[in-house]
């Protein structure tokens, strides 16, 4: 292990050196760069693509436009990047993650390669965790790329499809991981090529690359239409669950988040809804109620999980403290914890398209992203995106005074210390940040502060509109900001007059968080470019983390020490390595989950990638699609004559063969048993097909032009693709939630699902041919016949803890955009129910 971790570090000093050499290349053409024009400096771009098209590579034009884009930062935004600043943007460049601290300038490192490979004309995206980023960095950078004659273009929620096709269409465009994620699926939904708005996919660079590929990693993106279940029964399984005792009719797993109904819970219900077997196959709706009810009355916290605003339950986000406004838990979570808290219940959700960030962002030609804390998930980063990370020094050395964390027995005597020390800090003048992990700790802690009598302000999912006013004064002399792990992620904490003075910024964590790399980030917000700073983080044995994973070594001492009193307290490195070592063991278990989705998702991946394929050269196609809707009809033939005609002669099913030529080829009465009397099963395939190909040849004469016999054959394809798919994927996705129980079989969950899921697919894949064949040979041909869409579902996006495959965990939000419900009056105007009119099948 040692010479191990000898030869990364060994490593990274050699790439250290070799990006440290090409970065002095880059500062020697510093003197001849600044010498020119603003006109010779932008006429560079021109001259730059000229030479890309003549066979140059971007490494070759590397060393030239990185100083001309430093350069023309200066005289554009009066920012002059560092050496670490080029070295961060060549590591961008090749592809891998530079971790540069807090206040490093991420966002200038990243003009020098988002400019480089801009000059490809196939288009980079920057991708930032929210849209107010998004927007920012779009604007400020922008006027440097247009001074330098690029385009840049801003992708955000609100955007029309015309305005997005825009965007994409631009050199650079800025946007977030969730609305890149959500046209991709939207574009692999759409009927006609013109709607469509993403180019492919060529270059992207990740802000806080941690946030987006590591912590969203375990949540998919969903587009998800209605399902009918009822609501009723929310309410009935809530008023029962509410009558059982814990431990003695269910018990909560605090480890692993997980609760389950005892015998005697199991005899309770079966009573209450008066049923023989609760687990009896035909109560699995009920079961499916009960689970949900549990999870949302015993599992689901509110302030800390989700809050109540105005009758609606709205999701917190775990990572960053934000309210998810507008997303919603699925396969019926949401709808238990309306239950719970008596607000109205909405209705439930089907999944239409899906696919996670890890597939989503493989995707691109190439990818990189920045953070200031990536090293803990190095392994991950190499494993899953092929991305190295390599630590960028700080321009100036860090002088931040990281102090061993202080533990306390108990939740009371920490928040006691935490607001003595806040006090004690404020009087002295030095500004202090407040880390807190949920909006209810927040909460405590401000109204302690309001009792001794602190003034302080409170950034948490309550008032995060108000977040960039609140961190731009954090900084200032004796100011005291309370925020949850959002803590003004993205945005600098500059000090005030005098701030230096009395010690810079302290930030005070009231407890760790399961994730090192969040703490680290709390930490970072102190002591950015030299400045002084202090951090401090309290414990208590009492601490969530501390309960699931804390070492009983701690304990043991504490007891041998006789430090159970209130006031107690200790302070050690040692305990700083033990709850280390406790986070290294949750990152662990993160990470085999989002292996695990992984794993699951590359099945769906490999289903997606054929559909999308196919799907995209119907759409595009300019060519008559003859070839493929015969193909669809030989081989559903083959099929059905195979089935039909299987074991000894005196088996053969030839009046079913006759019943299914005749409902889904010819008229009823086209086709006798007389017609296939003496045949082989391979004449039978001919003979019909043959009568196929005739009918297909007058119903393609009907149509006056080869224009309307393509968009007929569009027409049919589509319809019956985008149907069957939709339904592909729900099934699906109830397979993956019902998996998990098979592991109590001594099967392998994964594996049953890769080939029940395979053999799920060619049923779907014959389906569809069936229907095709049933459809362009049955359907009466119409003139001027139009595409259209079958999937009209909700942009979703899961992005609390992702649901795992086992059924006791099924937590996904879901967002929720506009939607045509299958009861609601068609959007066409024609008085008729959706299901009834524009959204009944063809």
């Amino acid at each position: 292990m040692a010479n191990f971790l000898k030869q990364l570090i060994e490593n990274d000093k050699k790439d250290l050196k070799r990006l440290g050499h090409l970065a002095d290349k880059v500062d020697a053409l510093k003197d001849q760069i600044e010498k020119l024009s603003d006109e010779e400096l932008q006429g560079k771009t021109e001259e730059f693509k000229a030479r890309y098209q003549k066979g140059e590579t971007l490494d070759d034009l590397m060393p030239e436009a990185f100083a001309v884009v430093r350069e023309a930062a200066k005289r554009v935004l009066g920012l002059f990047p560092y050496k670490v600043q080029i070295i961060g943007g060549i590591v961008l460049h090749e592809g891998s993650i530079p971790e540069m601290k807090t206040g490093e300038g991420k966002t200038l490192t990243a003009t020098m390669p988002v400019y480089l490979n801009a000059l490809s004309g196939e288009g980079v995206h920057v991708v930032t965790v929210n849209e107010y980023l998004a927007t920012r960095d779009a604007s400020e950078m922008g006027e440097l790329y247009n001074f330098l004659g690029l385009t840049v273009g801003l992708n955000i929620n609100s955007k029309s499809s015309e305005e997005k096709r825009l965007a994409y269409a631009c050199d650079i465009t800025y946007s977030t991981n969730n609305e890149l994620g959500f046209d991709y699926l939207r574009d692999n939904m759409v009927v006609y090529r013109e709607q469509m708005v993403q180019r492919p996919l060529n270059f992207a660079v990740v802000d806080e690359v941690d946030s987006i590929l590591i912590d969203e990693a375990r949540t998919p993106l969903i587009i998800s239409g209605q399902a009918e279940k009822s609501t009723a029964m929310y309410n009935r399984t809530d008023n029962f669950i509410k009558t059982l005792i814990n431990e003695e009719d269910y018990k909560i797993d605090v480890q692993s988040k997980t609760i389950a109904l005892t015998e005697q819970g199991i005899s309770k219900a079966e009573k209450h809804f008066d049923v023989e077997n609760l687990y009896d196959i035909s109560n699995t709706s009920l079961t499916h109620y009960l689970d949900q009810s549990l999870r949302a009355n015993y599992i689901m916290l509110l302030d800390i999980d989700y809050v109540v605003q105005e009758g609606k339950v709205m999701i917190v986000d775990q990572f960053t403290g934000r309210i998810m406004d507008g997303r919603r838990y699925s396969d019926g979570l949401h709808q238990a914890i309306e239950a719970k808290e008596g607000v109205e219940i909405e209705d439930e959700t089907k999944t239409m398209a899906n696919i996670t960030f890890q597939n989503y962002f493989r995707m691109y030609k190439k990818l990189s992203g920045m953070t200031g804390t990536a090293k803990t998930e190095e392994e991950e980063f190499r494993e899953i995106y092929n991305m190295q990370v390599i630590q960028i020094p700080t321009n100036r050395p860090i002088i931040r005074d990281d102090k061993a964390d202080l533990l306390y027995p108990t939740l009371n005597s920490k928040f006691k210390a935490v607001v003595a020390d806040i006090k004690e800090r404020h009087e002295n003048g030095q500004p202090v940040l407040v880390g807190t992990v949920a909006v209810e700790t927040s909460e405590l802690i401000s109204d302690m502060l309001t009792k001794a009598k602190v003034p302080h302000e409170v950034l948490n999912a309550k008032n995060h509109f108000k977040e960039a006013e609140i961190i731009m004064n954090a900084g200032q002399k004796g100011s005291v900001t309370i925020a949850t792990n959002m803590a003004g992620r993205g945005t600098d904490i500059r000090l005030g007059l005098g701030v230096k003075e009395a010690g810079g910024l302290a930030v005070i964590g009231t407890e760790r968080h399961e994730s090192r790399r969040i703490d680290n980030q709390l930490r970072g917000r102190s002591g950015r470019q030299g400045d002084p700073g202090a951090t401090q983080f309290y414990l208590s044995l009492e601490d969530d983390l501390m309960k699931r994973f804390g070492s009983e070594r701690i304990k043991t001492f504490l007891e041998r020490m006789n430090l159970e009193e209130e006031d107690a307290v200790i302070q050690s490195k040692m305990f700083t390595k033990q709850v280390e070592s406790a986070q290294k063991r949750v990152e662990g278990n993160n990470y085999d989950t989002r292996k695990n989705v992984l794993q699951y998702d590359d099945v769906m991946r490999e289903q997606r990638e054929v559909i999308y394929r196919q799907r995209n050269q119907v759409i595009t196609s300019d060519e008559d699609l003859k070839p493929v809707l015969l193909g669809m009809v030989e081989r559903t033939i083959e099929r059905y004559v195979e089935s039909h005609t299987q074991g000894e002669k005196t088996d053969w099913n030839l009046q079913g063969l006759v019943d299914f030529v005749g409902s889904t080829i010819t008229h009823e009465d086209a086709i006798s048993l007389a017609d296939f009397e003496g045949k082989t099963p391979e004449e039978m395939k001919t003979f019909i097909f043959d009568t196929a190909k005739t009918l297909y040849q007058e119903k393609a004469d009907i149509l006056d032009s080869s224009e309307q016999l393509l968009e007929f054959q569009k027409v049919v394809i589509l319809r019956v693709v985008d149907t069957k798919w939709t339904d592909h994927i729900d099934a699906m996705d109830q397979l993956r939630e019902s998996i998990g129980l098979r592991a109590y079989g001594q099967n392998n969950p994964l594996v049953d699902y890769q080939t029940e899921g395979y053999q799920m697919f060619l049923d779907m894949v014959g389906a569809i041919e069936y229907e095709a064949t049933r459809l362009f040979m049955k359907a009466e041909i119409r003139q001027n016949v139009q595409r259209e869409q079958v999937a009209q579902g909700e942009a979703v996006k899961p992005t609390e803890e992702q649901r795992k495959v086992s059924s006791d965990d099924k937590k996904r939000p879901v967002k929720v955009e506009n939607k045509v419900g299958r009861n609601d009056p068609c959007p066409c105007g024609s008085g008729k129910k959706y299901k009834n009119c524009h959204g009944k099948p063809v």
